[in-house]
């Protein structure tokens, strides 16, 4: 629910596959209730008994779907919960944020993604270091940032993440999913993730994502993490919004040759081999080394083993 919080969704969704929902949908009201989220529909589905729907609705659920609802009347019902949607107050939102509100930052970070009219404010410039982590698709930026995170918690640091989908060329949809790498344990105040879509912005980003960048910045974060979509080589606009960027590779992505073109790679102010569990991570390292030289670093890190990650805190604590 804490996850709904940040990304100011339109309609929670929960899928039981066990006969726990008469458990389980009482904690999740009572949590949404904590938050403050109300205004969020909470609707269910999955393998439900129809003796048990009168009662869930009396809990508050919106709507319940079992394995046999037809597809179109599930998006029907979400079109129409989403348009019920109450509108964003812009001032409230702006006072709230001041307060340091993670709701009203969080509704902020939505009005600016509708464009909706700011009334000539702007957000405190704030004192973050903001870090590109980018790199190409399946390299592992999630999971790594996921790990970083968890390391400059530890250390008593407040950390936003911006996540970027690619969005579909067919539907203009984007699943959003980079978040899910990212989610471990309990919720943590101090851990704020943000997903945006690439929408039909190139070199990796998204719409408004400076604006995004500039209001967490002045929320207070010790760090700002911008995540690209899976880039290419010329995929380069993070370098206009970040203090630093990581670029993520993997052990058998290139050669010599191969890292020593233009374009991302020489834009990258550090290099993290991901996912050296993996065979030929020291002869990938080793030709790294040879393209780019001693003047940035390159680290070996594994996030799956959580192995080398504490290095690239303690670099980016020093910052």
């Amino acid at each position: 629910m804490y996850a709904a919080l940040q990304e100011d969704v339109d309609v929670v969704g929960v899928s039981l596959l066990s006969a726990a929902h008469m458990t389980v949908m009482p904690q999740m009201i009572r949590i949404r209730r904590e938050l403050g989220i109300e205004h969020m529909p909470l609707v269910l589905g999955g393998i439900i008994p129809e003796a048990d729907y009168p009662a869930l609705k009396e809990m508050g659920l919106a709507a319940i779907f079992n394995p046999g609802s037809p597809l179109d009347r599930i998006i029907d019902t979400m079109r129409e919960l989403a348009a019920q949607r109450p509108p964003i107050e812009v001032p409230d939102a702006q006072a709230g944020y001041a307060r340091h509100d993670d709701r009203a930052l969080a509704k902020l970070l939505t009005a600016i993604q509708l464009e909706l009219p700011m009334n000539s404010w702007s957000p405190p410039a704030g004192k973050a270091k903001v870090i590109g982590v980018t790199g190409a698709p399946g390299v592992g930026k999630s999971s790594f940032i996921a790990k970083l995170g968890h390391q400059l918690r530890e250390r008593d640091r407040k950390v936003a993440v911006v996540a970027i989908d690619p969005s579909s060329p067919v539907t203009g949809g984007a699943l959003l999913g980079d978040r899910l790498r990212m989610m471990a344990g309990k919720p943590d105040e101090g851990f704020f993730v943000r997903s945006l879509s690439s929408g039909l912005v190139q070199g990796g980003l998204g719409p408004h994502c400076k604006e995004v960048v500039d209001v967490l910045n002045g929320y207070g974060f010790d760090y700002v993490l911008v995540e690209t979509v899976g880039a290419g080589q010329g995929d380069i606009a993070v370098r206009e919004m970040t203090d630093q960027i990581m670029l993520l590779l993997m052990p058998d992505s290139g050669d010599t040759i191969q890292f020593s073109k233009a374009g991302i790679m020489e834009i990258a102010t550090c290099f993290v081999l991901n996912k050296c569990d993996l065979a030929g991570a020291d002869a990938t390292e080793a030709q790294l080394k040879s393209a780019v030289g001693e003047s940035r670093p390159v680290w070996k890190v594994s996030s799956v083993r959580d192995e080398g990650i504490d290095r690239v805190a303690d670099w980016v604590t020093g910052l």
